[in-house]
């Protein structure tokens, strides 16, 4: 059995009263790994994400760290019952009411009490290990961020085949993206980095997308980004954007298309890349 089928129980569905039993189950788990003088942050951001916010939740508070941590979680002005989750399993939590992920993971890192920062999107599930796993990455010399894989959750639209071979592909990608252009392999949901120098660097909160990499591009002055290949860190989430091009074929076609034009890019170096209009928040 996956490590991740009983959180589905509770995944893509509204709150539910029949759900109190896990949500103390939560609130003490999560109560027991908080620590005021915590090594590392975990903030999960969330917009309007009731139906997966108790399953993300669920996962992390039953992580197994060696390290002290504290999780916190940032309501970007929600409009259905996320704050009430954030409230009934008791996790702290701030208000951003400025939209965008860039506003929250802003929030997020601004409120940070640990040495190092993980991000944790709110529609994602993550293994046992996986702060931990990140924590040893980020705690090796010259190290400053460290980015992990991902999968997508099998369900009727999408066969396990076809989600294994796009993952492949995309992973095979990533990794060949990563040697020179590392800013462009990371992801917001599976990212860490050191706190200091991430205040340092600052989020982007004029895009609608790409704040994650543009962290990672001014956090390369500071030190290197590496990137976790290990199962135990590979964190598993919806379709998203993915979603957006509608059959795996097509999203694979779209994006395969999209690096194919900029094959020969990935084998040097940027320092600056520029805005596209349409990426911009006006």
């Amino acid at each position: 059995m996956k490590w991740y089928n009983k959180y589905l129980s509770v995944y893509n569905t509204s709150l539910s009263s029949t759900y109190g039993e896990i949500i103390n189950e939560v609130r003490n788990n999560i109560s027991n790994l908080q620590s005021k003088n915590p090594l590392v942050t975990v903030s999960v951001i969330a917009y309007n994400e009731e139906k997966h916010l108790l399953g993300c939740l669920w996962s992390l508070s039953e992580m197994k760290c060696k390290y002290p941590i504290e999780i916190i979680g940032v309501n970007n002005d929600s409009k259905d019952k996320t704050e009430d989750i954030f409230k009934a399993v008791g996790l702290p939590y701030y208000n951003e009411y400025q939209h965008s992920c860039g506003y929250a993971r802003k929030c997020g890192l601004e409120h940070a009490k640990g040495k190092f920062h993980i991000n944790i999107d709110a529609d994602t599930l993550y293994p046992p290990k996986y702060v931990e796993i990140m924590v040893d990455s980020l705690m090796k010399p010259g190290v400053v961020a460290a980015s992990s894989l991902w999968s997508y959750i099998p369900d009727k639209d999408h066969s396990s085949i076809g989600l294994k071979l796009y993952e492949f592909t995309r992973d095979c990608h990533l990794f060949i993206q990563s040697f020179k252009r590392p800013e462009l392999s990371v992801r917001g949901l599976v990212f860490a980095y050191h706190t200091e120098y991430a205040k340092k660097v600052g989020i982007r909160v004029d895009i609608k997308r790409g704040e994650d990499g543009s962290l990672a591009l001014g956090l390369k002055k500071y030190g290197k980004i590496t990137f976790v290949r290990k199962s135990a860190a590979r964190a598993v989430t919806g379709y998203g954007t993915v979603g957006i091009d509608g059959s795996l074929y097509n999203s694979f076609k779209v994006r395969a298309i999209k690096s194919l034009k900029n094959i020969f890019s990935v084998f040097s170096a940027k320092k600056e890349y520029n805005d596209e209009d349409s990426n911009l928040i006006k």
